[in-house]
């Protein structure tokens, strides 16, 4: 019975060495084209998964977040250094009492085990960033969030951000407030006009413009601020709408919709996305030029 289960894991060493092995080839192949620095994913189709398969209650997230899991390993194998899911959105709030609570409950469980020893973060050196209005979190989940950001602080090999509870609308409202509120606390005082000159406060006709809010002032108070806008977008199940997720960040943007449910989605899809990215390029590149 011992000798059968020895080589039993030994034909699972082989075949996972095997696998490994090719992986790379392949990367080191998709890797003569230009990687995409940064990915976004929405994580859809879940439910319907677990609708597919008659599971129970919660178990096509469980199986998402394996999913989940698999394409972070990849995606920081390839090199791809910023990947952003979004993982809860604030809309998702309407939903019955008691799912909303299953997945926090599974949320907070994933965050704690993000931080063991053999998990994908520890593995790849990854920074974890929770994007959005945390506030509205459940406490433990807040604290379980916190504690991961306070972990991976020091890392900096690779950046994920779950975006949790998260909309864009929200991101760009906060963005604009905040804006705001510290252009605001800037002109309380009396200009000086040799300073607010030399600060770029003046224009030619010498107007003071330190009042203005400019582009670059909302963007700086953005969640995603931390990360350069993303390269390719994949939004699982077929779909193509973008949900209210990364509305600001996406002028410039792959997006790419297979058909198959979140937890089906596995290596190919990343390849796949990755050589229409590579295709695309100089395309992308041209219009960022004019902008």
């Amino acid at each position: 019975m011992e000798e059968s289960a020895s080589k039993s894991s030994g034909v699972g060493r082989l075949i996972g060495s095997s696998m490994s092995f090719m992986r790379k080839c392949l990367f080191r192949v998709l890797s003569v084209g230009p990687i995409p620095g940064h990915i976004a994913v929405i994580l859809d189709g879940n439910r319907r998964y677990a609708r597919k398969w008659n599971l129970g209650e919660g178990m096509g997230h469980h199986a998402g977040f394996l999913s989940l899991m698999s394409l972070l390993k990849y995606c920081y194998e390839l090199g791809v250094k910023y990947v952003t899911i979004y993982a809860f959105s604030i809309d998702n709030y309407k939903r019955r009492p008691e799912e909303v609570k299953g997945v926090m409950d599974l949320m907070q469980e994933k965050i704690e085990g993000l931080l063991r020893e053999q998990s994908v973060v520890r593995q790849y050196g990854v920074r974890v960033y929770f994007i959005g209005n945390l506030d509205l979190l459940s406490d433990p989940v807040k604290r379980a969030a916190k504690d991961a950001m306070r972990a991976t602080a020091a890392n900096s090999r690779s950046i994920l951000m779950i975006c949790a509870p998260y909309t864009s609308t929200d991101e760009i409202l906060h963005a604009a407030l905040e804006s705001c509120q510290d252009k605001a606390s800037q002109i309380s005082g009396p200009l000086n006009s040799a300073a607010a000159a030399q600060n770029g406060e003046v224009n030619d006709h010498g107007e003071e413009t330190r009042d203005i809010i400019k582009l670059s002032d909302v963007e700086r108070r953005m969640y995603m601020s931390v990360a350069p806008d993303p390269d390719i977008l994949v939004r699982s199940s077929g779909e193509t709408r973008l949900s209210n997720f990364l509305l600001w960040q996406t002028t410039n943007c792959l997006l790419y919709s297979p058909k198959a449910l979140w937890p089906e989605i596995g290596l190919r899809h990343l390849v796949w996305a990755v050589l229409n990215f590579q295709r695309s390029y100089p395309f992308f590149e041209n219009r960022k030029k004019l902008l």
